[in-house]
């Protein structure tokens, strides 16, 4: 049996999906989730079913701004800080604050309670929405980052903390910077969740834009592997690029869910929203070179499984009001 891991936002896309692989791997593994309703908390605690039937995981409900996190992450190998308000959409406005708790205040006690501990990694999650809007493609770790959403900017204000951290109290962190994450238990708000289930109802797509912006999509797994290799990790980078290799635009994805659904995709044009960039697009070098990171589920396999996972869950009862989709 390997040591002792905390994930938080276990609940989460992703964060289910990583438990499960610690979980395979051998590790004692703590989730940490608070169930908001950003969409409904039952599908969150449906993707845990798998890991609470094992007797090495142990799900602690509550906020990590209020939890007693030196308690929970003393004698831990690593945590993996997967929590956090997503969406570009609805970081405007009132809803801002969310963000700010969520993604920056959350994060600076995580890594006040690593640096009081000591010796705990911290694998963080970030996001391609710091680069902005830039037509300097693809995009590098190092270059300009100007985010155009409030998400975006809580996002890298987390990045400045962890290497503030680092800088100043010696805390061990890598980021990582998701391309687009898609895959099964994908959150009901994202674009691939929408256009399924829309499809599968035969009901039109909606689609922000003229459908002619791209973006590097990265399956589900392949973001699971990023997150193990960067536990391993012991070089000197601290910021990757996580992105499955898999650009194209938002017609041609909906081409390729026509084609695996066998029929014609009606789709509804909405205006573009405020904070979505017109391209996204991961150059993966550093993380291939330094992490040994390469992307193995091509678009159209990953597709596939995402359209398999929604008929199952619609026949099992699923349905759009139930996600708030």
């Amino acid at each position: 049996m390997k040591g002792k891991v905390v994930v938080t936002g276990a609940a989460g896309f992703i964060g289910s999906h990583l438990c499960e692989r610690l979980i395979h791997e051998g590790y004692i593994v703590i989730g940490i989730d608070s169930f908001t309703d950003y969409y409904p908390p039952e599908r969150k605690r449906e993707h845990l079913a798998q890991v609470r039937s094992s007797g090495r995981f142990t799900l602690i409900e509550d906020d990590l701004n209020r939890c007693d996190l030196i308690d929970i992450i003393k004698d831990s190998q690593c945590v993996f800080h997967l929590a956090a308000q997503a969406g570009v959409r609805r970081s405007w406005g009132r809803e801002f604050s969310h963000y700010t708790e969520a993604n920056i205040l959350a994060t600076q006690r995580i890594l006040e309670a690593i640096k009081d501990v000591g010796t705990v990694k911290l694998i963080h999650s970030s996001s391609s929405s710091v680069y902005g809007e830039t037509r300097n493609l693809p995009m590098k770790e190092d270059h300009r980052l100007r985010p155009v959403s409030p998400y975006g900017a809580t996002k890298l204000s987390a990045e400045h903390l962890c290497e503030l951290y680092h800088i100043n109290f010696d805390v061990s962190y890598t980021a990582l910077r998701y391309f687009t994450v898609y895959g099964p238990r994908q959150r009901p708000d994202m674009a691939f969740s929408r256009f399924v289930i829309s499809a599968l109802a035969g009901e039109p797509v909606e689609v922000f834009g003229d459908g002619q912006q791209t973006r590097d999509f990265t399956y589900v797994s392949d973001a699971v592997k990023a997150n193990m290799l960067a536990f391993q990790y012991q070089g000197t980078e601290r910021i990757f690029n996580i992105g499955g290799g898999s650009r194209v635009s938002v017609l041609e994805a909906l081409d390729i869910i026509a084609g695996e659904l066998g029929e014609r995709i009606h789709i509804q044009f909405l205006d573009r929203a405020r904070g979505d960039v017109l391209d996204t697009w991961a150059d993966t070098s550093r993380a291939r070179v330094e992490l040994g990171f390469r992307p193995e589920v091509p678009l159209e396999d990953g597709m596939k499984r995402e359209i398999d996972w929604y008929r199952d869950y619609l026949r099992k009862g699923g349905c759009r009001s139930h996600d708030g989709a």
